[in-house]
């Protein structure tokens, strides 16, 4: 079974960022996403530790220790970006001044509840962060994961178990198999992304899954 690669995966939500949008990456996997952004659009990255306007990693040798993202990885500012003080960073997360924000999860449940910050791991972060804050704040939310755990079960999920991030919030959900939407009739397949038929996806996905390709 071919599966998308987690650039190929970011390439992907890539595609969808519309020119002129705000959007932030969450932490881990979404990060990606800044690699891959079209070059004929501008399109304005956010992070919630204060950075307006940031662009792709930087080079091998060029990281700068004081231009970091949210997940303290290094990047670049593009020019005209600016950074400026967390709280102010907030307000904008918080006051719906985001077009988009990408997050991880670990569950996605099929009325698009989100479960992305706790699974009770000793090593789990202990907070949810600014997660909660993106994730009822952003005007559309896209979630990048894998469609699958580690021990080949469906992240996506009737209802979740893990602690909540937000209640109906997803709009789209992106795996390393499929695109889906979350609709008020249920989950509707956009896009398969693998060599997947419907009916294997649906075996894959554990839920009642719509077929709704092909379609405006």
């Amino acid at each position: 079974m071919k599966r998308l690669t987690r650039d190929q995966m970011a390439a992907r939500v890539a595609q969808d960022i519309p020119e002129g949008a705000y959007v932030n990456l969450g932490i881990g996997l979404p990060t990606v996403v800044a690699n891959h952004l079209p070059k004929d659009r501008e399109i304005f990255l956010h992070s919630e530790n204060g950075l307006l306007g940031m662009g792709p990693a930087p080079a091998p040798g060029q990281e700068d220790e004081d231009l970091i993202n949210a997940g303290k990885q290094p990047v670049t500012l593009l020019t005209g970006g600016a950074y400026f003080h967390h709280g102010d960073s907030f307000a904008m997360m918080r006051g719906g001044h985001l077009d988009i924000c990408v997050l991880g999860a670990f569950q996605v449940s099929a009325t698009g509840d989100l479960a992305n910050w706790h699974t009770g791991a000793p090593d789990a972060i202990p907070a949810v962060g600014g997660a909660m804050d993106l994730a009822l704040g952003a005007k559309k939310v896209f979630v990048m994961m894998e469609h699958q755990t580690k021990s080949g079960e469906s992240k996506i999920v009737a209802q979740c178990t893990y602690p909540l991030t937000g209640i109906g919030c997803v709009t789209r959900i992106y795996t390393d198999l499929a695109v889906l939407d979350v609709t008020p009739d249920g989950l509707a397949v956009h896009e398969i992304l693998s060599d997947l038929g419907f009916d294997a996806l649906q075996e894959l996905t554990g839920i009642p899954l719509l077929d709704r390709r092909n379609r405006d």
